[in-house]
């Protein structure tokens, strides 16, 4: 078992509200505090951070994931990140303290929380290298083989948006791919 499911199994009868979100709504904005923690049960969320140009997606939150914004939930200080729903979506939801209270209980529990953190820390680079040394190209097809299901949930406009690259060149370039 993973520790990803392992963590889903602790909390199975921990959450303690489900949040309901229609297309377009925001589970949280820039400047707020936000001391939850979530579970996607279903629907399609983005995680992002505006400048005064456009919209730059950091992640996704999609069925069976997991979404917070995580700056407020380590530090509970305000967030940097608006965390919208792309479709409408259902989520559970714990309180930070709640979460910590659990996972601060034991060594066991601890070292599941420091891996999920790990596996957010080595996403965030595996894509951060990516948009630094790879082409438009090649970006999209190592999303392709990482994440498949992405191209079937988000459109393509938050797509180009995680790539680092205009809609139009993303279209331009699937077009193209036997994907």
């Amino acid at each position: 078992m993973s520790y990803f499911s392992k963590i889903l199994e602790i909390l199975e009868k921990e959450w303690i509200e489900t949040v309901e979100l229609k297309r377009g709504e925001f589970l949280c904005k820039k400047g707020q505090n936000h001391p939850h923690f979530y579970f996607v049960v279903k629907g399609t969320l983005h995680v992002y951070m505006e400048d005064k140009k456009e919209q730059h997606t950091f992640r996704f939150g999609y069925e069976n994931s997991i979404i917070t914004p995580l700056d407020s939930f380590i530090s509970n200080n305000p967030t940097k990140f608006f965390i919208q729903a792309i479709k409408n979506s259902e989520l559970k939801r714990i309180s930070r303290e709640r979460f910590l209270e659990i996972f601060n209980s034991n060594d066991a529990y601890k070292n599941l929380w420091l891996e999920f953190l790990k596996s957010i820390v080595m996403n965030q680079l595996t894509r951060e290298i990516d948009v630094i040394t790879y082409s438009p190209l090649e970006r999209i097809e190592r999303l392709y083989k990482r994440s498949p299901h992405i191209f079937q949930e988000i459109p393509q406009k938050y797509i180009a948006s995680y790539l680092r690259m205009k809609p139009e060149t993303l279209s331009r370039l699937i077009n193209n791919l036997p994907l």
